[in-house]
C-alpha cells in the first residue's frame, strides 16, 4: 500500500513541478482546460444526486 501511495505522491510532485515551470499564460490555459470540465462534471453529478434525494420537486 505504501508503495502505491509513494508512487502517486511522486507522480503528483513531478506534475506539479512541470506545471510550475510553465509560463503563466500556459498555466492558466492548462487550468481552464482541466479544471473547467472537471467542475462541470462535479456539478452535473451533484445535481443528479440532489434530484434523486429530493425527489424532483
Amino acid at each position: 500500500m505504501w508503495t502505491v501511495t509513494r508512487a502517486l505522491a511522486d507522480w503528483y510532485d513531478a506534475v506539479e513541478l512541470w506545471v510550475t515551470q510553465l509560463a503563466f499564460p500556459l498555466q492558466v490555459l492548462l487550468a481552464v482546460v482541466v479544471v473547467l470540465p472537471l467542475c462541470l462534471m462535479v456539478a452535473v453529478v451533484l445535481d443528479r444526486v440532489s434530484e434523486r434525494l429530493v425527489g424532483g420537486r
